[in-house]
């Protein structure tokens, strides 16, 4: 009886010693990740690299932070080559960058679906599949001070073309470059029948957007317009609101997570909990997020992960 009972024992231990290692073995095939996120080196980017960061690992994922990885070519050849997993692109960028050979035309730049739907179908072929976007264009716009704005009812360039051709005093601060290039100032004009003397213009060296945006919001030498990109941080600190481009003049540049194909298809939930984040992103929250880093000095992380909290996304 003895050795029977020891035999039986034996054939026990021999039995669970296989269940646990069996059972360690899907502990480890279910762990999620490391997946390396990266970005722009702009002010944006760490924001929505930090955002993609956080919700991931809320979600369990191991994350590892590649953020602010480089320009435009240093994090787009980061995800090519496997570097990085994911990042945030813009479509406008995708449309010029990277894909110069394809025959797209004109007016799909101009327009957020039909930009967004192109690069999303050229980049499959390079094993990258592009996530669900921001409503908020980063594209060149034009900005004037929210109480001019209330004050004559001027949302879009329709309004505005209208309050200048009334004759009211207009001055608008800008580079050299928005001002002469063809599909910046006078595209602008063309679309909307108004034009603007030299005396109405106020040059400023360079592009610094954060001096034209300042300039328009104290007044400086009589401005109360300014050359912009659509989610500058310091609009919305500076009480300025973007001009409504309804004639589509400029080209769409709406930020999306890119993914490599691989990585999306080993964890497909990814596109669970970032699509819904990202479709909410509007211009105003962007630019609200950006100002906080870029005029109240705040770590894109906290920026981030406070924002994303509130909206209730992550506890």
């Amino acid at each position: 009886m003895s050795r029977r009972i020891l035999v039986i024992a034996l054939v026990f231990a021999l039995a669970f010693g296989v269940l646990g290692c069996g059972g360690g073995g899907t502990e480890d095939d279910e762990a999620k990740g490391p997946v390396a996120v990266g970005s722009k080196i702009d002010t944006e980017g760490g924001v929505l690299g930090q955002m993609i960061i956080a919700l991931l690992e809320e979600n369990g994922f191991t994350v590892e932070d590649k953020t602010k990885t480089g320009a435009t070519t240093v994090v787009r050849a980061a995800l090519e080559a496997g570097e990085i997993d994911i990042y945030p692109e813009y479509t406008g960028t995708a449309l010029t960058q990277f894909f110069p050979d394809a025959q797209i035309n004109a007016s799909v730049s101009k327009d957020a679906a039909a930009s967004y739907e192109t690069v999303k179908g050229l980049d499959e072929e390079n094993g990258i599949t592009w996530l669900a976007r921001a409503p908020a264009n980063n594209t060149w716009a034009i900005a004037i001070p929210e109480a001019l704005a209330e004050e004559n009812t001027i949302v879009s360039f329709t309004d505005w073309a209208e309050y200048i051709n009334a004759g009211n005093d207009v001055k608008l601060v800008c580079s050299q470059e928005f001002a002469d290039r063809d599909d910046a100032l006078p595209a602008f004009e063309a679309a909307y029948g108004f034009e603007l003397t030299s005396d109405q213009l106020i040059i400023l060296a360079g592009g610094d957007t954060a001096q034209t945006a300042a300039a328009a919001s104290q007044g400086t030498n009589g401005a109360n317009a300014a050359m912009v990109y659509g989610t500058d941080g310091s609009i919305a600190a500076l009480g300025l609101v973007v001009l409504e481009d309804p004639a589509g003049v400029q080209p769409v540049y709406e930020p999306a997570p890119t993914i490599r194909t691989e990585v999306l298809d080993q964890w497909p939930e990814i596109a669970e909990i970032l699509n819904p984040v990202f479709s909410e992103l509007t211009l105003k929250t962007l630019q609200i997020l950006n100002g906080k880093v870029a005029v109240d000095g705040q770590d894109p992380k906290t920026v981030a992960r406070e924002y994303l909290q509130t909206a209730g996304y992550i506890e």
